[in-house]
């Protein structure tokens, strides 16, 4: 993931500090505007592990603080909800310029409403993604309970929230009082997909219930099962990104990819191994196991190499099997690689040092003879990937000037 530091304007004038993620290899397929929860920041923990997923899946993400909050201008308690949805036109417009408009929306809790409220002003938006959200922005009120009376009383509180102190003005609480979802949700026109946790203390599974009720098809919903309101697991966090990704994109307008179709292009971000790999316009992800450092999120190299050979020898089989009209109804190519010393590999021509040896079992399936499957078998040697790791292979390296 490459990720760009951003700043614009919103209508009041304050500087709101943005990122844009981007994936490592390529051009992005299409771009989602993320709007966080009250309180939270564009670099809170889940925020960064969804978009993170997302640009692995091709998808271009611009998450930005509210004011007041992280690295943005402003005073929290001068904003308001209503302010919140401009924001999210601002930063659409601004993505717009320095990239294309967002095709997808994705709002956490509060701001799953402010995008339900700002999807209509953004024409480019497609799609929309509502995760934890509440049917009512007037929910937010029970979280400041310790000082609503207050903020009633004299125009202004101090409440603690998620361990910090926020001042809180009566503009907020009016605000969120007054703003009506049930046309906004019922006139959407665009598609849209809800995510709650059935055990989400937060915001309670029957506001999901509520946006769904009220929304026009095509709409979707999503359980995120025990997943907590900020989804602190990142397994939480991936699959919400994951199906998000998978769901949007059959609303997405294609886009071209920068990238040579006949060159494979790859990248790695940061200190870890975790590898974005473009190949034949495909995305993919590589990296290590746990054990020796990585974090598992993809195919190890050498898991990836066995997967080529495995692919080049079922597809070799396929076409031999066509060609010769042989039953063969399914391949099953099961491999293994190991490196052993070059003095214990008896059909090995040398003798020192250590060699790569690959074991590849073939299975199968349909009513064919043992003599055919006999010959199918020998074919498997002719794969174009198997002629390759037995012959002699040069990679020239050069760097790029």
């Amino acid at each position: 993931m490459k990720s760009q530091s951003h700043t614009f304007l919103n209508s009041g004038g304050y500087s709101l500090a943005a990122r844009l993620d981007l994936p490592g290899v390529g051009r992005p397929r299409a771009y989602a505007l993320f709007a966080h929860c009250f309180t939270c920041g564009k670099d809170l923990k889940v925020v960064t592990r969804i978009s993170q997923a997302l640009t692995e899946l091709g998808i271009g993400v611009f998450r930005f603080d509210f004011p007041g909050l992280g690295q943005s201008e402003g005073e929290f308690g001068a904003s308001t909800f209503s302010s919140n949805v401009d924001d999210l036109y601002r930063a659409s417009t601004y993505l717009e310029k320095v990239a294309e408009g967002p095709q997808i929306l994705i709002g956490h809790s509060l701001g799953g409403a402010a995008v339900l409220r700002a999807a209509p002003l953004i024409d480019s938006v497609r799609a929309v993604a509502t995760i934890g959200a509440p049917s009512d922005p007037a929910h937010v009120t029970h979280l400041l309970a310790s000082g609503l009376d207050e903020i009633r009383e004299t125009g202004e509180a101090k409440v603690e929230l998620a361990k910090r102190e926020f001042l809180i003005k009566k503009e907020f609480v009016d605000d969120l009082e007054k703003v009506s979802m049930e046309d906004a949700t019922g006139e959407l026109g665009k598609a849209l997909l809800i995510l709650h946790s059935p055990v989400d203390e937060i915001v309670g599974i029957d506001n999901a219930a509520g946006i769904y009720t009220r929304a026009k098809h095509p709409k979707s919903f999503v359980s995120l099962d025990n997943a907590d309101h900020l989804l602190t697991q990142e397994a939480d966090a991936r699959y919400a990104a994951q199906t998000v990704a998978t769901w949007a994109e059959r609303y997405l307008e294609p886009s071209d990819d920068a990238v040579d179709p006949d060159e494979t292009v790859v990248r790695l971000d940061g200190r870890g191994f975790l590898t974005d790999v473009l190949a034949g316009g495909h995305r993919l992800t590589a990296d290590e196991p746990t054990s020796v450092g990585g974090t598992d999120q993809g195919p190890a190299p050498y898991d990836l190499l066995m997967s080529s050979l495995g692919a080049c020898t079922a597809m070799t089989l396929r076409m031999y099997a066509d060609h010769k009209k042989l039953p063969l109804d399914a391949v099953e190519v099961r491999l293994r690689h190991e490196k052993i010393e070059a003095k214990d590999c008896e059909d090995c021509s040398v003798e020192e040092g250590k060699v790569d040896v690959i074991e590849r079992e073939l299975i199968l399936e349909g009513d064919l003879s043992v003599d055919q499957k006999t010959r199918i078998a020998e074919i498997a040697d002719k794969c174009p990937v198997h002629r390759s790791l037995e012959s002699e292979i040069k990679v020239r390296t050069r760097l790029q000037s």
